[in-house]
């Protein structure tokens, strides 16, 4: 899985990027963060830039991801961590949380959401007929879609940060990226989220083309549980974008510090 480690000092902060991207999502806030924390980055089994270009003969599910940051986590020998998940990672990280708790001491869940489709009473941000028609996308001509997903969900005012996560994208398996996607929009795993017990801080753009800020709202209802009864924080970011470690990287590695320093 590529596991990078950066700095030595602090407690360690595991970085996971989301669908499309790589460790190297987080190339503009890991010297930063670096200077305070034990670093951890790597590339999930469906990366375009893990061994092999993402592996496509697999099951995808939130709860295997979730088995593969345990053994890596167990494998690098990493206890109690800070685990920072980026959009998917961030709920991977609750389920992994469930199962391992003594891997997690913070769990900081950035443009996270448990369910993507609109629902009664829920704001996920798509309707099931915008979800078929972007499967159908990826399906028909994936070369095709990507750069165009890439600048909806990184935002257009901010060209180089669509090229350096289209770059990444452009590199997963088109099967791969079809069935991770998949599972992505049609999960729902909303009822993890009051076992969750690991304190919990939710980082939100306040426009965000996936994840709607009613989705973080909701986590923050739904993660009462977490903290010992104390529920979760919540930070939201001024950035129009999914991914504000790109769009942002200066904002959001004062956020991060504010967060994790300031406990």
């Amino acid at each position: 899985m590529n596991a990078r480690v950066f700095g030595n000092v602090g407690e360690t902060l595991v970085l996971a990027h989301g669908y499309g991207g790589s460790r190297f999502v987080w190339d503009d806030v890991v010297p930063s963060l670096a200077d305070k924390f034990r670093v951890v980055v790597f590339d999930w089994s469906f990366s375009g830039a893990a061994d092999g270009g993402g592996c496509s003969e697999r099951r995808f599910s939130y709860h295997d991801f979730a088995d593969e940051l345990v053994a890596l986590m167990d494998e690098l020998g990493l206890r109690g961590t800070v685990f920072l998940g980026h959009s998917m990672a961030g709920m991977i990280g609750c389920i992994a949380s469930l199962a391992r708790p003594d891997l997690f001491s913070h769990l900081v869940l950035v443009g996270a959401s448990p369910r993507y489709i609109n629902d009664d009473g829920y704001e996920g941000g798509f309707d099931r007929g915008e979800v078929d028609a972007m499967l159908g996308a990826i399906e028909t001509d994936f070369t095709e879609w990507a750069p165009l997903f890439a600048e909806t969900v990184v935002g257009v005012d901010h060209p180089a940060a669509v090229a350096k996560f289209a770059k990444q994208l452009a590199m997963m398996r088109p099967g791969t990226a079809l069935r991770v996607m998949r599972a992505v929009l049609t999960c729902d795993v909303r009822d993890v989220l009051p076992d969750v017990k690991a304190p919990c801080t939710i980082v939100h753009c306040t426009q965000d083309a996936v994840a709607p800020l009613a989705v973080a709202r909701y986590m923050q209802h739904r993660l009462a549980g977490c903290a010992g009864g104390g529920g979760a924080a919540s930070v939201v970011i001024q950035s129009s974008s999914h991914f504000p470690q790109l769009t942002a990287p200066k904002e959001f590695v004062r956020v991060i510090e504010a967060i994790l320093l300031h406990r």
